[in-house]
């Protein structure tokens, strides 16, 4: 079986806590042949750990990408880095993974579409909830019908920003309590749920949000609501509350209603996704939490390997990156964004008479 020699850009926490472990699983596929990091001792202390030559680290990427013998590489950078350090790799010729989202604004998500075409590589974004076993579950739920025809769901994501800053964990890095991006939190960890929610339903026609605006750099919102129409005719509500926490157990969690009953997954880590039926059964459906990652990289490895695509491509990432954008563009403006509707569709949605039944309600 052939190795893919993989060279790292970025070993901060998303590498040593998301990648390189699920890497190991993979150790049969993939071979880590050079480190890239701004400090460069921080990538030497791990390839020590790794047991790499430290001749194979650099704080340079484009000295690694002048390698001939590096088969693809795994962007792990701040937010506002990778659509240019992308740009290089695709330059390079070199097929590669980059971590979500893909551009830290529309204008660099655009740009961003074109890096396939027009330097022939083959990209992966790693939006690790479109590959999570719970989301895929939940979705071979709704569309076998298993909860019948969906009515509504309701996403309620509660969790604590502050409270992890001092602690050993993501929100202690300098660049997501200062982000050089608009949405911050909202950005980097509300486009999992979204993402989420778009592999369940598809395409999202509109979307109306509302935010509570704050002062500290890490969220523009202390909290954002908002009312998500998608095309097939679901509707729902999403919530992000990235400061405070939700003491009432069970939590509020993700809930789909269905004509037949309802699926509740309380919270990503729990293991268990439940059925409840309207004839008074239920089930529980386990599953293993966090393997997106193992499942992402398995893809990348077979998509290069000539044994399946790539699921989560730019095209896919940038309706997930457009959504963030369009809900933020909803807040500041109050009004109905269209998300993955033309522009045609847009103006013929506009130009719609009101229905004889809801008439006789206006005034």
């Amino acid at each position: 079986m052939k190795k893919i020699r993989l060279g790292v850009i970025g070993t901060g926490y998303a590498w040593e806590r998301l990648h390189y472990p699920a890497l190991r699983e993979l150790s049969d596929k993939y071979e880590i042949a050079a480190l890239v990091n701004r400090t460069k001792k921080d990538a030497e202390q791990f390839a020590e750990k790794i047991n790499l030559d430290l001749k194979n680290v650099y704080d340079d990427y484009n000295e690694m990408l002048k390698r001939d013998d590096i088969d693809a590489v795994d962007i792990l950078v701040p937010i506002d880095e990778n659509y240019v350090i992308s740009e290089a790799v695709a330059k390079a010729g070199k097929d590669f993974i980059c971590e979500k989202p893909m551009a830290p604004n529309m204008d660099q998500a655009k740009k961003y579409l074109e890096l396939t075409k027009k330097f022939k590589v083959k990209i992966m974004i790693a939006e690790n909830f479109r590959y999570n076993e719970e989301i895929n579950k939940i979705r071979d739920l709704v569309l076998s019908g298993k909860i019948g025809d969906v009515t509504y769901f309701i996403r309620n994501n509660v969790s604590c920003f502050p409270c992890e800053m001092t602690k050993d964990t993501f929100a202690a890095t300098e660049w997501r309590q200062h982000p050089n991006y608009y949405g911050g939190a909202f950005l980097d960890a509300a486009i999992h749920d979204l993402a989420g929610l778009r592999h369940i339903f598809g395409a999202v026609e509109c979307v109306q949000a509302f935010g509570k605006p704050q002062q500290e750099d890490y969220s523009p919102f202390v909290s954002i609501n908002t009312n998500i129409l998608f095309k097939n005719n679901v509707i729902g509500q999403y919530t992000y509350f990235p400061s405070g926490l939700e003491p009432q157990k069970p939590i509020i969690g993700f809930r789909i209603f269905g004509s037949k009953g309802e699926i509740y997954l309380e919270e990503k880590s729990c293991g268990i996704i439940n059925v409840a039926y309207n004839d008074n059964t239920s089930e529980q459906i386990k599953y293993t939490p966090e393997r997106g990652f193992y499942n992402e990289l398995l893809n990348f490895y077979n998509a290069l390997t000539g044994i399946e695509e790539i699921s989560v491509t730019p095209d896919v990432e940038f309706g997930d990156v457009k959504m963030v954008f369009d809900i933020l563009d909803s807040i500041n403006k109050r009004t109905i964004v269209y998300v993955d509707a033309a522009k045609k569709e847009v103006e013929f949605l506009h130009q719609m008479p009101v229905s004889n039944q809801a008439q006789k309600f206006i005034q």
